[in-house]
Protein backbone atom coordinates (compact mmCIF):
# COMPACT_ATOMS: atom_id res chain seq x y z
CA UNK A 1 0.00 0.00 0.00
CA UNK A 2 1.64 3.38 -1.08
CA UNK A 3 1.41 6.31 1.69
CA UNK A 4 -0.82 9.25 -0.27
CA UNK A 5 1.78 11.67 -1.11
CA UNK A 6 2.14 15.33 0.60
CA UNK A 7 1.96 18.16 -1.00
CA UNK A 8 3.79 21.10 -0.21
CA UNK A 9 2.89 23.09 3.56
CA UNK A 10 1.63 19.48 4.78
CA UNK A 11 -1.48 18.77 2.59
CA UNK A 12 -2.55 15.96 0.73
CA UNK A 13 -2.49 17.01 -3.30
CA UNK A 14 -7.06 17.14 -3.56
CA UNK A 15 -7.60 16.08 -0.15
CA UNK A 16 -7.80 16.74 3.38
CA UNK A 17 -4.90 17.33 6.30
CA UNK A 18 -1.51 15.23 5.38
CA UNK A 19 -1.94 12.77 8.93
CA UNK A 20 -2.48 9.57 7.20
CA UNK A 21 -5.84 9.81 7.41
CA UNK A 22 -7.84 10.93 3.99
CA UNK A 23 -10.72 13.68 4.05
CA UNK A 24 -12.88 14.84 1.25
CA UNK A 25 -13.35 18.49 0.81
CA UNK A 26 -16.20 19.79 3.57
CA UNK A 27 -19.29 20.77 0.84
CA UNK A 28 -21.13 23.53 1.81
CA UNK A 29 -24.85 23.34 1.40
CA UNK A 30 -27.97 25.39 2.27
CA UNK A 31 -30.47 23.61 4.49
CA UNK A 32 -33.78 23.34 2.99
CA UNK A 33 -36.77 25.90 4.43
CA UNK A 34 -37.15 29.19 5.00
CA UNK A 35 -35.83 31.93 7.27
CA UNK A 36 -37.71 33.47 10.10
CA UNK A 37 -37.43 36.84 8.30
CA UNK A 38 -38.89 35.54 5.19
CA UNK A 39 -41.91 33.54 6.81
CA UNK A 40 -42.42 36.90 8.49
CA UNK A 41 -42.70 38.63 5.82
CA UNK A 42 -44.93 36.14 3.72
CA UNK A 43 -47.21 36.48 6.44
CA UNK A 44 -47.33 40.25 6.98
CA UNK A 45 -48.19 40.22 3.59
CA UNK A 46 -51.25 37.68 4.15
CA UNK A 47 -52.64 40.28 6.65
CA UNK A 48 -52.37 42.80 4.72
CA UNK A 49 -53.91 41.67 1.53
CA UNK A 50 -56.63 40.53 3.58
CA UNK A 51 -57.58 43.88 5.08
CA UNK A 52 -57.51 45.23 1.91
CA UNK A 53 -59.75 42.19 0.90
CA UNK A 54 -62.47 42.70 3.50
CA UNK A 55 -62.42 46.49 2.89
CA UNK A 56 -62.92 45.89 -1.20
CA UNK A 57 -65.51 43.24 -0.13
CA UNK A 58 -67.47 45.00 2.57
CA UNK A 59 -67.65 48.21 0.86
CA UNK A 60 -64.76 50.11 1.84
CA UNK A 61 -63.71 51.46 5.38
CA UNK A 62 -66.23 54.34 5.25
CA UNK A 63 -69.21 51.28 5.52
CA UNK A 64 -67.63 49.35 7.98
CA UNK A 65 -67.00 53.03 10.11
CA UNK A 66 -71.13 52.95 9.57
CA UNK A 67 -71.50 49.62 10.43
CA UNK A 68 -69.90 49.69 13.57
CA UNK A 69 -71.33 52.83 14.80
CA UNK A 70 -75.18 51.23 13.98
CA UNK A 71 -74.34 48.67 16.18
CA UNK A 72 -72.94 50.39 18.78
CA UNK A 73 -75.50 52.17 19.42
CA UNK A 74 -78.22 49.42 18.97
CA UNK A 75 -76.20 47.69 21.86
CA UNK A 76 -76.81 50.53 23.82
CA UNK A 77 -80.66 50.60 22.94
CA UNK A 78 -80.90 46.59 23.97
CA UNK A 79 -79.08 47.38 27.21
CA UNK A 80 -81.62 50.03 27.85
CA UNK A 81 -84.57 48.12 27.58
CA UNK A 82 -83.10 45.12 29.51
CA UNK A 83 -82.15 47.99 32.08
CA UNK A 84 -85.71 49.29 32.04
CA UNK A 85 -87.06 45.38 32.36
CA UNK A 86 -84.69 44.32 35.49
CA UNK A 87 -85.80 47.47 37.22
CA UNK A 88 -88.78 47.58 36.00
CA UNK A 89 -88.44 51.40 35.47
CA UNK A 90 -88.75 53.18 32.43
CA UNK A 91 -85.43 53.66 30.77
CA UNK A 92 -84.26 56.71 28.42
CA UNK A 93 -81.52 56.22 26.00
CA UNK A 94 -81.05 59.72 24.24
CA UNK A 95 -79.49 60.82 21.18
CA UNK A 96 -78.08 64.77 19.93
CA UNK A 97 -77.66 64.32 16.10
CA UNK A 98 -75.89 68.13 15.68
CA UNK A 99 -73.58 67.20 18.74
CA UNK A 100 -73.30 64.01 17.40
CA UNK A 101 -73.24 61.93 20.77
CA UNK A 102 -76.11 59.79 22.81
CA UNK A 103 -76.81 58.64 26.16
CA UNK A 104 -78.14 55.23 28.10
CA UNK A 105 -78.71 54.16 31.36
CA UNK A 106 -76.05 53.93 34.16
CA UNK A 107 -73.92 56.69 32.47
CA UNK A 108 -72.93 55.13 29.43
CA UNK A 109 -72.03 57.82 27.04
CA UNK A 110 -70.90 57.79 22.90
CA UNK A 111 -69.55 59.66 20.74
CA UNK A 112 -70.27 59.45 16.65
CA UNK A 113 -67.77 59.80 14.71
CA UNK A 114 -68.05 63.38 12.21
CA UNK A 115 -67.34 61.70 8.88
CA UNK A 116 -71.65 60.09 9.89
CA UNK A 117 -74.35 61.95 9.07
CA UNK A 118 -77.04 61.34 11.68
CA UNK A 119 -80.78 61.63 11.99
CA UNK A 120 -82.83 60.99 14.29
CA UNK A 121 -87.03 59.71 13.99
CA UNK A 122 -89.10 59.44 16.86
CA UNK A 123 -91.80 60.57 19.33
CA UNK A 124 -91.47 64.17 19.83
CA UNK A 125 -92.90 63.79 23.42
CA UNK A 126 -90.54 62.62 24.88
CA UNK A 127 -87.63 65.34 24.03
CA UNK A 128 -86.17 67.48 26.64
CA UNK A 129 -84.37 69.42 24.50
CA UNK A 130 -85.44 70.61 20.58
CA UNK A 131 -83.24 68.70 18.40
CA UNK A 132 -82.75 65.99 20.92
CA UNK A 133 -84.14 61.87 20.07
CA UNK A 134 -85.22 60.47 23.21
CA UNK A 135 -86.42 56.37 23.60
CA UNK A 136 -88.03 55.82 26.22
CA UNK A 137 -88.34 51.68 27.64
CA UNK A 138 -90.58 51.16 29.15
CA UNK A 139 -90.44 48.11 32.53
CA UNK A 140 -92.64 45.70 29.91
CA UNK A 141 -90.26 45.96 27.51
CA UNK A 142 -92.24 48.10 25.13
CA UNK A 143 -91.14 51.63 23.89
CA UNK A 144 -91.51 54.94 22.02
CA UNK A 145 -89.95 53.54 19.54
CA UNK A 146 -87.80 55.32 16.89
CA UNK A 147 -85.04 55.22 14.32
CA UNK A 148 -81.56 56.05 14.12
CA UNK A 149 -80.38 56.56 10.72
CA UNK A 150 -76.34 56.56 9.98
CA UNK A 151 -74.38 57.31 6.63
CA UNK A 152 -71.60 58.76 4.87
CA UNK A 153 -71.25 58.86 1.49
CA UNK A 154 -73.32 55.53 -0.49
CA UNK A 155 -73.31 53.69 2.80
CA UNK A 156 -76.74 54.21 5.26
CA UNK A 157 -77.66 52.01 7.96
CA UNK A 158 -80.75 52.36 10.27
CA UNK A 159 -81.18 51.30 13.83
CA UNK A 160 -84.91 50.52 14.51
CA UNK A 161 -87.08 50.24 17.45
CA UNK A 162 -90.34 48.85 17.73
CA UNK A 163 -92.79 50.95 19.75
CA UNK A 164 -94.37 47.56 20.85
CA UNK A 165 -91.83 44.99 21.43
CA UNK A 166 -88.88 47.21 21.91
CA UNK A 167 -87.29 45.24 19.71
CA UNK A 168 -84.41 46.74 18.33
CA UNK A 169 -82.94 45.90 14.75
CA UNK A 170 -79.77 46.75 12.26
CA UNK A 171 -80.40 46.74 8.86
CA UNK A 172 -78.92 48.66 5.92
CA UNK A 173 -81.18 51.49 4.80
CA UNK A 174 -82.84 51.81 1.92
CA UNK A 175 -81.57 54.57 -0.94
Amino acid sequence: MSQPRCGGGGQFVGAGRCDGIVRAPAVRSRGAGFSLLEVLAVVALIAIAGVLAVAIIGGGMERMQVRSAARDIAANLRFTRAHALATGQPQRFSIDPSARTWQAPRDRRGRIPDRLEVAFTGAREMQERPGEGVIVFFDDGASTGGRVRLEAGDARWDVDVAWLTGEVRVHRGAR
